[in-house]
């Protein structure tokens, strides 16, 4: 009688026990179909399906439709005829709604960068610090090519922020074209909202080493940082790479310092550079900084493979400076360039373009840094401004060409120094 009691609570519990787990399998068949019909309406709200036109945004359509005009013109060539650059393939809020000749103290400096596609997640930290209009130039190829247009596409609209201040550039090679991404619903199922892109660029990260790109295809960078900075009608331009890292408030600091003293026009404002460890947070101060700086958590950028490269910055005056007070930003002092310094600084639009006949590494930065000395620019160093590079950059962690392009664009340096002679023919400078 015990046993058969036993038994008849035991067939209960397992009873219930069942219906508890069909209860749940029916939830999670439900929840499926239900994910899997939302993921469906997300991708043909991101890509063009008629069956979610009605109830897109009509921003999203515009901005949407704007790419494929964008896309439509093919693009052009650069001067060299190996790249196609699609310019201002996806606009900001900021540059559509931004009046023909008016300005704003947003627009009076912009920041410039250039990456592939297996950097572009830095932009996220980038902006986050920057908050202000932004211009990206991308440098894709072969498969890349298709996936950074779906994945900027996606960026400006899921993340309000993207949309509202940063302007992208698609350089690829001249025998490649863009194409609006309405056909790679594999590649982007699961992209529904801004963390969800970011975190599908996260899978595509230092996906290679440096400039070693697939196919044997030079990086060229000087074209991007020229591309990214013509984006845009900005006064004042500060280009850096898109893993470098700006003192917070650098935007407003600058605009009130250039309301107090009207900068010459022949004067740039020196950007002390500094790389740190990855295991440590970006400092957003000179005072957080120069804490780092004295336990070696913080060093100049690229002390171990090139000293030379930054040691005209005078990082001791620098770091020994005082501030005035905090939030105010002037010159420190202001040097004249000598070789080989290749500062990152804020500089007027009519600054010379970067020469691109330069790409890979080696001499691409310099060359322009030469050609502002000949040009008659003087450098004034910011007093508590600066930018960090995420990561120490050291020996054996370049790929294996290095040293063979650097030896190419040495050459190429020479050359470009004898043209200097004849572009300014009264300058008594020389590189």
């Amino acid at each position: 009688m015990h046993l058969s009691k036993k038994c008849s609570v035991f067939r209960v519990v397992l009873s219930a026990l069942l219906i508890v787990a069909l209860l749940q399998l029916i939830y999670l068949s439900f929840l499926s179909r239900f994910h899997g019909k939302q993921q469906r309406y997300r991708y043909s709200e991101l890509f063009g399906s008629s069956a979610a036109k009605k109830n897109a945004h009509p921003e999203k359509n515009t901005r949407k439709e704007r790419l494929r005009y964008s896309l439509s013109s093919g693009g052009i060539f650069d001067n060299s005829g190996q790249y196609r650059v699609y310019k201002n393939l996806i606009k900001s809020d900021f540059t559509t709604n931004q009046k023909p000749g008016s300005h704003s103290n947003s627009d009076i400096l912009i920041l410039a960068t250039h990456t592939t596609i297996n950097n572009l997640h830095h932009l996220e930290s980038l902006l986050e610090r920057w908050k202000n209009p932004l211009s990206v130039a991308i440098f894709a190829h072969g498969e890349d090519v298709k996936f950074a247009t779906a994945l900027v596409y996606a960026l400006s609209f899921f993340c309000p922020q993207i949309q509202a201040l940063v302007d992208f550039h698609l350089v690829c090679l001249s025998g490649e074209t863009a194409s609006f991404p309405e056909q790679d619903r594999e590649h982007f199922a699961g992209l529904e909202d801004c963390a969800s892109v970011f975190s599908r660029l996260e899978t595509h990260r230092d996906k290679y080493q440096n400039y070693a790109m697939s196919g044997n295809v030079s990086y060229p960078n000087n074209l991007l940082r020229n591309v990214a900075r013509g984006g845009t009608e900005s006064s004042y331009i500060l280009v850096i790479d898109i893993d470098m890292m700006p003192s917070a408030d650098l935007h407003q600091q600058f605009l009130a310092m250039i309301l107090r003293r009207p900068p010459a026009a022949d004067e740039v404002f020196v950007l002390p550079a500094f790389e740190i460890r990855h295991a440590r947070k970006i400092p957003s101060t000179k005072a957080e900084l120069v804490q780092l700086y004295q336990v070696g958590e913080v060093r100049p950028f690229y002390e171990e493979l090139c000293p030379r490269c930054q040691a005209p910055t005078n990082y001791s005056q620098w770091v020994n400076s005082h501030v005035r007070e905090t939030g105010t930003l002037e010159v420190a002092y202001t040097l004249n360039w000598v070789d080989p310094w290749e500062p990152f600084y804020i500089g007027p639009r009519t600054v010379p373009l970067y020469d691109e006949n330069f790409k890979q590494y080696g001499f691409n930065r310099i060359s322009q840094a030469c050609e502002l000395h000949v040009a008659g620019f003087r450098f004034s160093v910011l007093s508590s401004a600066f930018v960090v590079h995420r990561g120490f950059k050291i020996q054996g962690e370049f790929h294996a060409k290095k040293e063979e392009e650097n030896k190419q664009n040495r050459v190429l340096f020479r050359s470009f120094k004898e043209g200097l002679k004849t572009k300014y023919p009264s300058s008594t400078r020389r590189c």
